[in-house]
This record gives structure tokens, sequence and C-alpha cells, in this order.
């Protein structure tokens, strides 16, 4: 029952934390930094096991009946894949808790209790192998999310918060429709009415039904990515959000849509897949180019850096339909490196503000000299997002266009053009905000012990990445061609490039 253990203390710690800020402000916090990190140790001990015994299809696996009488079950289960953003996921959640530790001075124990509502939504969502639960998890994490831009976010926090809300909710219904779907055509042809992934895999279907079932899919993990054009919830939601909030959102949630695709599109509806293949790869090239340059046209810091999450995502989607293991380890790759290297970015947009009251880059200039260590992180970290050679986001990306090659020459050559938009925008946010002349006389101070720490571990990790990829292209090394398995059985082998020996 560890998998379940994982959800439980974090709703645990959550109802905690809400109820011990009555009695002491800084309680919540001190709880949700122990619910973390036990839950970051039970990971690590599933991890090591692992290593120790071999990698079988699920390394964990806890199923027990919910409600037989619908076919739900309480089905979880862990591989490669889903211990990989688990990781991501409580280290994260660590980080969003140390970061707020002075930004947020109201209903302390409120706002811990969402952030643990949505980490524990996130985890549900890695580790459910039935799909209502999946659905049920899918939609826990947003109302926690919702709340913590509507009530802790800036100016425009409540346009922003129901915009999100909108978007995901209304994409979500259409999911559940198709789960919905699938679950009375398995019923219809085998007798047995069941949401358990495993037993709707390779359901026979007309191809239509199929096509427009994921479809409904389709459209909940692409708002979540998001692709353009239903990408416009995310930067308000960005840039109205609370530093944790953002590093959440752009760390984990955008990943859930990624996950979805790997995990439930493709082995689902792999026939209807490669017929979208086209489509999704056009969908990927035109979020890398549109969001690099509607980023390289923004002045307000925290909107350009969400626009850079629309183009970095435009990989992930180019990836996922190029259909072979190197695209894919690519994606996998992306999806890492993307939330350490964009989450700092935020993270240090959020002590700007802090500093400055202000998110405008005119404003900004000169603020090297006053904040070496800050620009320092600033710049190591607008490296990595325009793919620098020695960061994570670079092997990424690399091997995202190396599969992709192998696909549509073409894609891959748009998408490469992609790559000198991200070398404009980042090298913008370097001049505009730490080079160049000072456009005002800042009074400020450089980063503190607690800031440069959790700063450091995410450039030791974003390095960690760009040198030795291989622990993490390990880790999921089974996951794929099980992936890649599925869709060649379908009999569209001719669409289906085969990986590189």
């Amino acid at each position: 029952m560890i998998l379940l253990y994982l959800i439980l203390i974090l709703l645990a710690g959550g109802t905690a934390a809400a109820i011990t800020a009555r009695w002491n402000p800084v309680l919540p916090r001190i709880i949700s930094l122990v619910t973390l990190t036990v839950d970051m140790i039970l990971l690590a001990l599933i991890y090591t096991g692992q290593e120790a015994t071999g990698h079988p299809i699920w390394w964990v696996e806890y199923k027990m009946n919910w409600i037989p009488t619908f076919g739900i079950s309480l089905h979880l289960a862990i591989d490669g894949l889903s211990m990989l953003l688990l990781i991501l996921t409580f280290f994260l959640g660590l980080v969003s808790v140390l970061i707020s530790w002075k930004e947020i001075h109201e209903k302390t124990g409120f706002f811990h209790f969402n952030t643990l509502m949505i980490l524990a939504g996130i985890t549900g969502v890695f580790l459910s192998m039935d799909l209502f639960l999946f659905y049920f998890f899918w939609e826990l994490m947003l109302v926690p999310m919702y709340f913590l831009i509507s009530i802790w976010g800036h100016e425009n926090r409540i346009y922003a918060s129901y915009k999100f809300f909108i978007y995901t909710q209304a994409s979500g219904l259409l999911m559940f429709l198709s789960i919905l779907a699938l679950y009375f055509i398995h019923g219809r042809n085998t007798g047995i009415y069941t949401f358990d992934y495993e037993q709707l895999l390779g359901t026979s279907m007309p191809a239509t039904v199929s096509y427009i079932l994921m479809l409904g899919f389709l459209a909940a993990f692409l708002v979540k990515l998001p692709v353009v054009p239903l990408h416009n919830w995310l930067p308000d939601a960005h840039t109205e959000a609370p530093t944790a909030g953002s590093v959440i959102l752009a760390g984990l949630l955008l990943k859930t849509g990624a996950y979805g695709l790997l995990r439930f599109v493709l082995p689902l509806f792999p026939a209807s897949s490669v017929s979208f293949a086209p489509i999704g790869m056009l969908l990927g090239v035109i979020g890398i180019l549109y969001g690099a340059k509607l980023a390289f046209s923004q002045t307000d810091l925290k909107r350009l850096v969400a626009y850079t999450s629309v183009s970095h995502m435009g990989f992930v989607i180019l990836g996922v339909y190029a259909f072979n293991e190197i695209a894919f380890q690519g994606v996998i790759m992306q999806m890492i490196a993307h939330a350490i290297s964009t989450g700092a970015l935020f993270i240090l947009v959020g002590q700007l503000y802090e500093r400055l009251h202000t998110r405008d880059i005119n404003k900004m200039g000169g603020l090297l000299k006053k904040v070496p260590v800050m620009g320092a992180m600033g710049l190591i970290f607008a490296m990595a997002s325009l793919g620098l050679p020695g960061l994570g986001n670079f092997i990424a990306e690399f091997l995202i266009l190396t599969g992709t090659f192998r696909a549509s020459i073409l894609m891959t050559c748009l998408a490469s053009t992609g790559l000198v938009a991200a070398t404009i925008y980042a090298l913008r946010i370097v001049q505009k905000v730490f080079l160049g002349n000072e456009n005002t006389d800042w009074k400020i101070n450089d980063l503190s012990i607690r800031e440069k720490i959790i700063t450091g571990i995410m450039v030791i990790i974003i390095i960690y990445l760009g040198l030795f990829p291989q622990k993490v292209i390990d880790t999921a090394k089974e996951v794929i061609p099980k992936t890649l398995n599925v869709i060649e059985h379908t009999g569209t082998t001719t669409y289906l490039l085969k990986s590189m020996p």
C-alpha cells in the first residue's frame, strides 16, 4: 500500500496544515516540509528497491475494489515514467514551500492546504491505472490551483483564475465523456464493465468512433500542455499566480498533459494516434514558433517566461507524434528539464518582483552589478531555456529533433528555427534585466542564503541532466518500447519508423 500512502500522507499533511494555522502561522510551513520529505523518502525506498531487483513492467502495483458494481477500483501502479515524474513532483513541492516561506503572510494554513492538495492530485494522476480514478485526481488538481491563483495572486487574479478553471474544466469534461463511452463500448463487447486501464487496452471499435474518443482525451491533455490555439489561459494564470503557483503550474500541471498523451492516448487509441500524427506534429511546430514570437514581444517578465513554456511544450507534442524511441526519450527529458529551468526562471522573477515591485523589463537593466549572484543564476537558466549544450534542455531538444528527423524532415527543419528564436528571447531577458544601462537606481539586496540554496540546487540538477542524462533515459527505458509496440501492432507500420539500434 505504499503507493496509496504517498497520496494519503499529502492529504493528511494538507489537513493538518489547515488546522494548525490557527495556533501558529509557521506550523503549516513546517508540516508541508515534513510531509513532502516523508513522501520523498518513501519514493526513494521504491526506487532503490527496484534498482536492486530489476525493472518489471510495474515496479509496484496496488489494486483494491472501490465501487465494484460499476467496475471502479483503486488501481495504482508505478513504472519508470511515473517514478521520474513523482520525484519531480515532490522536489518542486519542496521548492514551492521554501520559496513561499516569506512571500505568503495571509491565510498560510489554507495556502499550504491547497498546495498539498494540488500535489496529491498530481500524484494520483501519475499513479492511477483506473480511468475513473484518473479523472477524479485530474479534477482534484484544478480546484486548489483555482484558489491558489484567486486568493494569493496579483491584480487580475480573479479573471485569470476563472479563465484557468473554465478552460481546464470544460476540456476535462470532454475527456470524461470519452472515458464513459470507452467504458460502455468495452462492456458491450465483452460483457465486463470496467474502468481498468489494462483491460480497456485494445478495446475493439470502429475507426471513426476511436478517433472521436481520442479527440475527447486530446482536448484535456492539449489544453493542459498547452498547445496553440488552446493556450490562452496559460499566460494569464502564470502572470497572476503567486511564485509557488507558477512553479507548480509550469513544472507539474503542464506535465500531466504530456503524461496523458504517453500513458493514455497512444496506447488506448494507437491507430487513431497515427492518423492524427501529421496534425499533432504541425501543432507542435506552430507552438514552438508562435510561443517564441510572443515571448519576444512581452515586456512583463513573468508573461515572457510563460510564453516560453508554450514554445517548449511544442517540442513535447512534436516528439510524441514522431513515434520512435529517440524522440520519446527526448520528450521525457524535456518534461523534466523544462520543469527545472522554467520553474527556476519563475522563482527568479518572483524574487525580482519582491524586491522591485515591478515586472516591467523596460524599468530594469544593469542589475548584475547590484545582484551578481541572482544575475549569474538568471544567466544559467536563460541559457538552459535556449538549449545551451551542457544543460538539460539541450539534450531534450536534440533527442526530439533527431527522432523527428526520421519521421518528417520538413517539421524538423521548421522546429529547428525555434531554437534560434529561443536564443533571441533568452538573450533579451539577460540583456534587458541584468545587463545594459540602469534605467532606475534600484536599491536591492542579492539572494538570501535560503534563496541561494534553492536556486543552487536547481543549477546542479540542470547541469547534471545536461552532462549525465543516461540515468533518466535508463529509468524510463521499459516504458518507451511498450508504448511503441502497441502502435506497431495496429498494422500501421508504413508510417511508423523504427528506432535506431
